[in-house]
């Protein structure tokens, strides 16, 4: 025990309250160590995310618009999803670049991992840079994905995130993460 710093809260009880397909809403009732009194707190259980920043060879961002309904509005950001039980990032971030894509990497390497929000989520986030991108194929979305495809200079992507052409978090993040990698490997 550290004096001073936070300490982990003692959980009384824990129950799942909903099964949401994607994600499960926990509810656990803990105790405040510095009050000892009791508070719910609610947590989305997910799995594991991978953000990908697909890179051609000549700087081209290859990137995906799609519908978010959270925000009501088309979105464009880097391809990304779930991880499946048992997979690792690089391969995350192979299948869903060329999933969502119809692009493959010619190499691919893990940038950095993040909590996206671990005040209410239990999941961590990979970023994962996939350079020498090309087409392969189609994509092959799933029933809940309309997916359009778009090449952009990554040279381009400062202004547009200023711009607020860019604006998913997770995304901005991922080309943050860009940066910190090519500082460390100019």
């Amino acid at each position: 025990m550290i004096p001073g710093r936070p300490q982990p809260w003692q959980i009384q009880s824990s129950e799942i309250l909903a099964d949401c397909r994607i994600f499960k809403v926990r509810k656990d009732v803990v105790v405040n160590p510095r009050t000892s009194q009791p508070h719910d707190m609610f947590v989305l259980e997910q799995p594991n995310w991978v953000n990908i920043i697909p890179l051609t060879s000549d700087e081209q961002v290859v990137m995906v618009e799609q519908w978010r309904h959270g925000s009501r509005s088309v979105q464009l950001e880097t391809p990304g999803g779930l991880m499946d039980d048992g997979e690792a990032p690089d391969q995350c971030g192979r299948r869903e670049l060329l999933e969502e894509t119809g692009y493959d990497a010619g190499s691919i390497v893990h940038l950095g991992t993040v909590d996206p929000n671990p005040a209410i989520q239990n999941n961590r986030q990979h970023y994962i840079l996939a350079r020498d991108c090309r087409k392969v194929g189609d994509p092959k979305l799933d029933q809940a994905e309309d997916v359009t495809v778009k090449l952009v200079p990554l040279a381009a992507i400062p202004k547009m995130i200023q711009e607020g052409k860019i604006t998913h978090g997770i995304v901005i993040g991922g080309f943050y993460w860009l940066n910190l990698y090519r500082q460390e490997h100019a």
